[in-house]
């Protein structure tokens, strides 16, 4: 406007600016003339500063998205920012909000659901750019059950038909812990508990990799594991401080939930690490328990595969009798020498399988078959016309007539 001092058609100074609802206008008072138009703005502070908005952001647009539409947006601005997500990544969960809305699948939803489609979005977005981010992170900031939450990610993915990547658990061990308080120095956490963030994470990585290799990630929950994994780590860069503590409390001081399960994934660790701990020619002379295997977990990782080797066998291979050396199935190599005065243990050596196989769960009674069902035996005769439905080519019903010819 004050690069334009002039009207083009009369050449008259007198321009004046004529609010026109939400739009400024700049008209010559002498003709008549409308210089300026069509500024759409949404804020008062745009209309009185004239700037010229997109039309995603006018007040033109909001009139055509529903208040539900408007506070899903919204919502999902809010997550996006407390976040730190990048404007791509905001841009794209926005579109995926407004494309459910269009479906009556979500339009018919209750309002707690239509709360967590943003959260939805959010996450979806994020999985598919690489983005660490778990389901439990937005469900505490959405103040969501599980459960629920889980339920409409389903039905967004399967509406939309996205295609939604896997969190690899190199992202996932990284964005867990990123939540610990053992970090730094509280009132609440003892100075012998703050542990250094890339040497634990570091550590953890190794530790969710031998569970990985030892079958104890497969259908199971990752968090768990995780869990059960950083607190080995934890322990095992200053055991003397730390091997008294529990994991209850170890959560408690990391300001983290204990899933139930993470119980068992630490049993299960115990066990594979008691194996490996075993194998070590300089810990045969000890009596190896759960903390001495802590203590060396270091070690146990760094000769990862060849103490897996020696601490398990292949699913074909004898094995030994209960008690026996290593080595007492014909490898002269792997024998314990009478002289060094003790017998290996662990020295029955079991295959290398996934928990399901070892510990199966009992399986639940089937119901007694009814009376219909034993009454089927399997030869009772079939007739022509069902037959016929069990026969494709010519060949086969010309071998079909030729014996029905011969009866």
């Amino acid at each position: 406007a004050a690069a334009m001092s002039r009207c083009p058609a009369c050449g008259s100074s007198a321009l004046v600016e004529d609010a026109h609802y939400a739009q400024q206008q700049l008209v010559c008072a002498a003709c008549g003339c409308v210089l300026a138009e069509g500024l759409l703005t949404t804020t008062y502070s745009d209309e009185e500063h004239l700037r010229e908005v997109a039309f995603s952001r006018s007040t033109g647009h909001r009139e055509q998205q529903s208040r539900c539409v408007q506070r899903g947006v919204k919502r999902v601005q809010d997550l996006c920012k407390v976040l730190q997500l990048p404007r791509v990544l905001e841009e794209t969960a926005v579109s995926y909000l407004e494309r459910a809305m269009r479906r009556p699948a979500f339009r018919l939803l209750g309002l707690e659901k239509k709360e967590l489609l943003g959260g939805c979005c959010v996450f979806v977005t994020c999985r598919q750019h690489n983005w660490p981010l778990t389901m439990g992170t937005v469900c505490s900031l959405l103040y969501a059950k599980t459960e629920l939450f889980a339920g409409v990610y389903r039905s967004l993915q399967t509406e939309l038909e996205l295609s939604v990547p896997a969190l690899s658990l190199a992202d996932l061990v990284q964005t867990h812990l990123n939540s610990f308080r053992l970090f730094q120095r509280a009132a609440d956490v003892p100075a012998p508990f703050v542990e250094d963030k890339e040497k634990m994470v570091a550590r953890t990585m190794q530790l969710v990799e031998l569970a990985g290799d030892t079958w104890l990630v497969t259908g199971r929950h990752p968090v768990p594991v995780v869990t059960a994994a950083a607190f080995l780590a934890w322990q095992s860069l200053q055991p003397a401080a730390r091997l008294a503590c529990t994991l209850g409390r170890f959560c408690k001081l990391a300001g983290v939930d204990l899933p139930p399960p993470a119980h068992l994934r630490l049993k299960e660790l115990h066990e594979i690490l008691l194996r490996m701990a075993s194998q070590l020619a300089w810990l045969r002379v000890f009596k190896v328990d759960k903390k001495m295997a802590v203590k060396h977990i270091g070690e146990l990782l760094q000769h990862r595969i060849f103490l897996l080797k020696k601490s398990f066998c292949a699913e074909d291979e004898e094995q030994p009798p209960a008690g026996a050396p290593l080595g007492a199935g014909g490898d002269e190599q792997d024998k314990v020498s009478p002289s060094e005065g003790k017998e290996q243990r662990d020295g029955d050596r079991r295959p290398l399988l996934p928990p399901c196989l070892l510990k199966p769960r009992k399986r639940l009674r089937t119901a007694a078959p009814s009376a219909s069902e034993l009454s089927v035996t399997g030869d009772e005769p079939i007739s022509d016309s069902e037959i016929e439905q069990y026969l494709r080519g010519r060949e086969e019903v010309r071998a079909f007539r030729k014996a029905k010819a011969w009866q």
